[in-house]
C-alpha cells in the first residue's frame, strides 16, 4: 500500500506562493514532503548536494527530512506540497 499524505499545504500559484517557500527551508527530521505540481512547473533546489529537478504535473518531486531546500518559479504554476510520515512514491528523492 502507498504512503498516505498526513498534511497538504493549500494549492499555491505564482501569485500566492508564499516567500517562506522560495527561499531556504527544510521539513523537520522524520517528516518527508511531495512538491505535486498540478499546471505549469517549478524548479525544486536542493542545497547540499546543490541539484536542480524540474517539477512538472507527470512527474512529482520527494524532499527528503531535513534537506534544505526552495522553490524557483519558471512561470505560470499552480502546486502543492503533501507532508508524509514515509516516503512517499518510494522515497526517490
Amino acid at each position: 500500500m502507498a504512503a498516505q499524505p498526513y498534511k497538504s499545504t493549500p494549492v499555491f500559484d505564482e501569485r500566492s506562493l508564499p516567500e517562506a517557500i522560495q527561499n531556504a527551508h527544510n521539513t523537520k527530521d522524520g517528516v518527508w514532503g511531495l512538491l505535486v505540481v498540478l499546471e505549469g512547473a517549478v524548479d525544486l533546489v536542493f542545497h547540499d548536494p546543490a541539484r536542480k529537478v524540474h517539477v512538472k504535473p507527470q512527474s512529482p518531486a520527494v524532499i527528503a527530512p531535513q534537506a534544505v531546500h526552495h522553490v524557483e518559479l519558471t512561470g505560470p504554476m499552480k502546486m502543492k506540497v503533501e507532508f508524509y510520515r514515509e516516503p512517499p512514491m518510494g522515497g526517490a528523492a
